[in-house]
C-alpha cells in the first residue's frame, strides 16, 4: 500500500502542477509581493508655493511673469533703468516634501498594473519551474511531457519570458521616459550588436577567445539568435544607463554628503555587489580568463577541480549575479527618486537666482515614471533567472519530445548563452558609463 504512494504521486504529477499553479496564481494578489516591493519608498513633491496667496507682492498668490505693454508704452517706449534692489528670495517658493508611498499612491503610477502583473507571473512561473525540479527528483521512469506535468511548467515558464520581454519593449518605446539621444544611441547600438552577434554565430572569434559554439546550427537559427542579441543591445541600453547612475549615486561616488539621499551600510554593499557580479560572471566564459580559474595538469591550482565543476559553477555564477541585481533593484529605485532631491539642491545652490522649474520637473518625472524604472531595474534579471530556469529542463524535458522539437539541444546552448550575454552587455555598459563619470563626461543633474 505505502509503495503504490510515490507512483501515484508520480502519475499526477500533471495534476499537481497545475493545482499548484492554480493555487499561486489565487494566492499571490492576496499578497500582494509588487506592493511590498515598492511600498515604503520615499517620493517627493516640489509644489509651485506653499503658501499661496499670502505674498504682498502678488495678489491671490499668482504673479505675472510677462506684462503685457499698455498703449501709451507702446507709443512712446522709455529706456528702463536697472533696479538697484536687492534680491529678495522667496523661501515658500523652494521647499520640498518627503512622502512615503503606499498603496494608494503606486496605483496611480503609469506602467503600474504592467509591473505587478509582471512580476506575479514571473513568480508563478519560478515556482513551478522550482517544483519540477525537485519533484520526484530520483524517479528515472518519469519519460514524457504529459507523464511527469513537464508541460505546465514549461508553458509558464516560456509566457512568463516572452511576456518580460515584451515589456521591456513596450517600456523602450515609452517617448518622454528617456532623452532622445538615448534612444539614438539605444538604436546604434543595437544595430552593433547585430552585427557583433552574427561575428559570434559565425564563428569569427575563435574557440580560445570564447567558448560558445554555433557550427551545428543551421543558417536561421543563427541570424535569429544575432537579431535577438542585437535587440537586446538596444533594449538594454537605457536599463543599463540607469543601473549605473544608481551606482554613482546611491553610493556616493559624487561626494554630496546629503543625509536625505544616502544610503545604509547593508544597501550600498548589495549595490556593490550587484555591480562587480555581472563583471566577474561575463568574463567566465571567456577562454584566458576561464582558464586561469581551472585546474589541470599543467595547474595544480585553480578554483574548480574539473571542466564539469567549472561548468556548473559558471551556470550558479550567473544566477548569483541576476539574484544581486534583484535584490538591488529596491535602493537603486530609492536612488532614482533621490535624484530629484539632488536636482533640487543642485539649482537651489547652483547661482545667485534659483532655478526651480527645471527641478520641480524633475521631481514629477521621477515620482510619475516610477514604476517604468522598476521594470527596467527588475525585468533583466528576472529574463536571465527564467532562462536559466528553463536550461534545467533539459535532462528531463527532451526525453519525451526528441524527434519533434530538438529542445534538448537547444535549451542548454542557447538559453545560457542569451542569459550570459544579457549580463556581459549589462556588465559592458554600465562599466562604461562610470567610467564616463568618473572622468567627468557625464555627469548627475
Amino acid at each position: 500500500m505505502f509503495s503504490t504512494i510515490p507512483r501515484i504521486l508520480y502519475t499526477n504529477n500533471l495534476l499537481l502542477h497545475t493545482a499548484f499553479a492554480i493555487s499561486l496564481s489565487l494566492l499571490l494578489p492576496l499578497i500582494k509581493i509588487p506592493l511590498l516591493f515598492l511600498h515604503g519608498h520615499h517620493t517627493y513633491i516640489h509644489p509651485d508655493d506653499v503658501n499661496p496667496g499670502g505674498g504682498a507682492a502678488s495678489a491671490g498668490g499668482v504673479r505675472a511673469a510677462i506684462r503685457r505693454p499698455s498703449a501709451a508704452d507702446s507709443d512712446n517706449p522709455k529706456p528702463r533703468k536697472k533696479s538697484k534692489e536687492k534680491f529678495e528670495f522667496d523661501e515658500s517658493k523652494a521647499q520640498i516634501f518627503r512622502l512615503k508611498l503606499s498603496e494608494g499612491h503606486l496605483q496611480s503610477r503609469i506602467y503600474f498594473k504592467e509591473f505587478y502583473s509582471f512580476i506575479n507571473s514571473s513568480l508563478i512561473a519560478l515556482s513551478s519551474l522550482l517544483l519540477h525540479r525537485f519533484l520526484q527528483k530520483d524517479d528515472e521512469r518519469s519519460v514524457g511531457v504529459l507523464e511527469n506535468g513537464a508541460i505546465i511548467p514549461l508553458l509558464l515558464g516560456l509566457v512568463s519570458l516572452f511576456r518580460t520581454l515584451f515589456l521591456i519593449i513596450k517600456v523602450g518605446f515609452e517617448r518622454s521616459a528617456s532623452k532622445k539621444l538615448e534612444k539614438q544611441l539605444s538604436f546604434v547600438f543595437g544595430v552593433l550588436g547585430f552585427f557583433l552577434g552574427l561575428c559570434v554565430v559565425v564563428g569569427v572569434f575563435p574557440n580560445w577567445i570564447l567558448e560558445f559554439r554555433f557550427d551545428s546550427y543551421d543558417v536561421l537559427t543563427r541570424i535569429c539568435v544575432a537579431v535577438f542579441m542585437g535587440c537586446i543591445v538596444g533594449y538594454l541600453y537605457i536599463p543599463s544607463l540607469r543601473n549605473a547612475r544608481a551606482f554613482w549615486v546611491g553610493t556616493d561616488q559624487i561626494r554630496c554628503n546629503l543625509s536625505i539621499i544616502s544610503s545604509g551600510l547593508l544597501s550600498k554593499t548589495v549595490v556593490y555587489a550587484a555591480f562587480v557580479a555581472p563583471v566577474f560572471v561575463s568574463l567566465l566564459w571567456i577562454s584566458p580568463f576561464s582558464e586561469l580559474l581551472v585546474a589541470g595538469d599543467d595547474r595544480k591550482f585553480g578554483l574548480v577541480g574539473s571542466r564539469l565543476d567549472f561548468y556548473a559553477f559558471r551556470d550558479r555564477c550567473l544566477l548569483v549575479a541576476a539574484l544581486l541585481q534583484l535584490l538591488a533593484a529596491r535602493p537603486n529605485v530609492q536612488t532614482f527618486l533621490n535624484e530629484a532631491v539632488l536636482c533640487w539642491y543642485q539649482r537651489l545652490h547652483g547661482g545667485r537666482v534659483p532655478e526651480l522649474d527645471y527641478s520641480r520637473a524633475k521631481v514629477f518625472l521621477h515620482n510619475h515614471y516610477l514604476c517604468l524604472v522598476a521594470v527596467q531595474f527588475v525585468a533583466p534579471p528576472v529574463v536571465v533567472v527564467l532562462l536559466l530556469a528553463l536550461s534545467q529542463l533539459e535532462d528531463r524535458f527532451g526525453e519525451g519530445v526528441r524527434g519533434v522539437f530538438p529542445y534538448s539541444v537547444l535549451a542548454r546552448d542557447v538559453t545560457v548563452f542569451v542569459s550570459w550575454w544579457i549580463v556581459f552587455v549589462s556588465a559592458v555598459f554600465s562599466s562604461a558609463t562610470v567610467g564616463f563619470y568618473r572622468r567627468g563626461s557625464m555627469y548627475v543633474s
